[in-house]
């Protein structure tokens, strides 16, 4: 079983900025340069709006803000487009020197369902300073199997393509009289990080009666060779994420190993009610985590530092 120490909330936004008002939302760790972690985070306007931007910390000590972006990376997108009502950072992708690959979730609000999430593709050639939206439809588009949800990805390129871990489902239930999304996490791969099939392979399906989705996957190579994901469980009971854990030889054959994550709601913190969107990041030896707590991420986001497992 794994031992965290937290480290508490690391930034919020202070409402100074008018796309920024309040959360920093699914954080999103990438290494810019021998001294920044640049933390990709979505925040909102005082609509509910929300844009991506970046909180860059140290790498020496991550709980320490060096920097923090003054505008959004990515507008929304026009009305009509897949994106039109927000853009959430999920995944970002080294594609070459100083070329990054952004999947960020579009979020489109519906008249027949509360919303739906599908997955679009953003580019920088400055090494994350600007993004570029790649099209203005989705790269993982709605298909038959994936009527509602293809989100939440996390990709990974290797020397054979891209792999992505992502959300994806096509059912909604009523949860304590509220429509609620039901999806699992699936999988696909694509040799250039924009073509990628209709469908994925499901890899860890809702097992319990007590859940009914899971939020964002980040997946990391584990030192003990094989893959690690973190990942978010949307319970029944609570009516709020909790956190879970998966290990995977091949990253197609997982083993759902919750009870090992270990890492769960404090008494009076901004995580007091809810924790998610897990995203590792390995700094030397060291393994944090940069999370999520009450409200999607209302306060911010925090970090943890993994101690034992």
């Amino acid at each position: 079983m794994m031992r965290w120490k937290k480290h508490g909330l690391v930034y919020g936004p202070n409402g100074s900025l008018p796309w920024a008002v309040s959360h920093a939302m699914i954080p999103t760790p990438f290494r810019i340069d021998e001294e920044r972690l640049r933390v990709f985070i979505t925040s909102c306007d005082a609509d509910g709006i929300g844009r991506p931007g970046y909180v860059d910390v140290s790498v020496a000590d991550p709980r320490r803000v060096i920097s923090v972006s003054s505008e959004p990376l990515l507008d929304v997108g026009e009305r009509g487009t897949f994106d039109e009502s927000g853009v959430l950072t999920c995944s970002v992708v080294e594609n070459g020197k100083g070329n990054l690959l952004m999947y960020y979730v579009g979020f489109e609000l519906g008249t027949k369902i509360r919303y739906r999430l599908l997955t679009g593709l953003a580019t920088s050639n400055d090494n994350g300073e600007t993004f570029t939206r790649f099209k203005k439809t989705p790269v993982l588009e709605r298909s038959d199997r994936e009527l509602y949800f293809r989100c939440g990805p996390c990709c990974f390129k290797d020397n054979r393509g891209f792999k992505m871990w992502y959300v994806g489902g096509d059912q909604w239930i009523d949860v304590k009289g509220k429509q609620m999304p039901v999806y699992d996490i699936r999988y696909i791969e694509s040799q250039d990080g924009i073509h990628w099939p209709e469908a994925g392979e499901v890899q860890i399906k809702i097992t319990q009666e007590d859940e009914h989705g899971f939020g964002r996957p980040y997946v990391i190579t584990n030192p003990r060779g094989g893959y690690r994901m973190f990942y978010s469980v949307r319970r029944i009971s609570c009516g709020a994420y909790r956190m879970g854990y998966a290990e995977s030889a091949d990253g197609r054959n997982w083993e759902r190993m919750d009870e090992k994550m270990n890492l769960n709601v404090s008494a009076e913190e901004f995580d007091s009610d809810a924790i998610m969107y897990a995203a590792p990041a390995l700094i030397g030896e060291k393994l944090f985590v940069f999370y999520n707590g009450n409200d999607f991420g209302k306060e911010g986001f925090g970090v943890a530092e993994l101690i034992s497992e």
